[in-house]
């Protein structure tokens, strides 16, 4: 019997339209970070890697085709469904359906990242802390742990009580010499509880069918704030060094307008 406390991914509603939800994202840029990271922290570049919490595995493709070996887990299948969908031109990649607060694997790993905010899902410290250390104890010794969270500045200011309509397409290629596009419109309502830190988003997707009609699907997801001190406590109760902060993928300093901090751990290990 599970005891843990739940927390919520995506799920079906929006595996397929996740990427044009964040098409602003750059992985190859963030990949390029990860392999700065690596430059600076750590005396030789690692062979395998772990993309923790990876979606539709954009950061793990990305990485993967510049010659690691990756592992992707996610808990959800219909994120993986769509992650092992992006990789069929990248063969070679252990893709794993596992909790992330509780995962296993065979043997340890170089480094692990985790990107875009995943780790704000987790709305209880004891998760966060449990997730870090199942990330501690499938690292090498001074491995890596890089990872990004959203900042409190982000959940007042960005996300607060805000709505947004989002429009894009979709494009599908059945098998014909013509694609067939349709359009999105994704509905975002957002509700910060300053209190207890947690953010609440109510999502409707509209898709448009073939025939001209449309399909809606809704989405429920919380996410939680959590202050640096926080993070860096937990860190270092899971057994990690915390290397540094970063408010971008030049190594800035983060001010009090940065929306997502990118942070570098070392696993120590006795």
């Amino acid at each position: 019997m599970n005891t843990q406390s739940s927390y919520e991914g995506y799920e079906a509603a929006l595996s397929h339209v996740y990427d044009k939800l964040n098409k602003e994202i750059d992985y190859g840029a963030w990949a390029d970070f990860v392999e700065a990271c690596f430059n600076r922290f750590l005396p030789a570049r690692p062979s395998l890697l772990l993309d923790l919490a990876c979606g539709t595995g954009s950061m793990t493709v990305q990485l993967a085709a510049r010659g690691y070996d990756m592992i992707g887990i996610d808990g959800s299948e219909n994120m993986l469904s769509e992650a092992f969908m992006r990789a069929e031109n990248t063969p070679g990649i252990l893709w794993l359906c596992q909790d992330m607060r509780s995962f296993e694997l065979y043997g340890t790993v170089g480094a692990v990242t985790c990107c875009l905010d995943s780790l704000n899902y987790l709305t209880e410290e004891k998760d966060l802390l449990q997730c870090f250390r199942s990330v501690h104890n499938y690292l090498d010794p001074d491995g890596l742990f890089l990872f990004d969270m959203n900042t409190p500045y982000k959940f007042e200011h960005v996300y607060g009580a805000n709505a947004y309509v989002l429009e894009d397409e979709l494009v599908y290629d059945e098998g014909t010499a013509e694609e067939v596009r349709v359009s999105i419109f994704c509905g975002w309502q957002n509700t910060y509880h300053e209190e207890s830190g947690i953010c609440e988003f109510d999502l409707s997707i509209f898709e448009e069918l073939p025939n001209g009609t449309y399909r809606r699907s809704d989405e429920h997801q919380k996410e939680r704030c959590y202050s640096m001190d926080t993070v860096h406590t937990l860190l270092k109760d899971a057994g990690f060094e915390l290397l540094g902060v970063y408010s971008d993928y030049t190594f800035s300093t983060p001010k009090d307008c940065t929306e997502r901090w990118y942070f570098v751990a070392r696993a120590v290990k006795k």
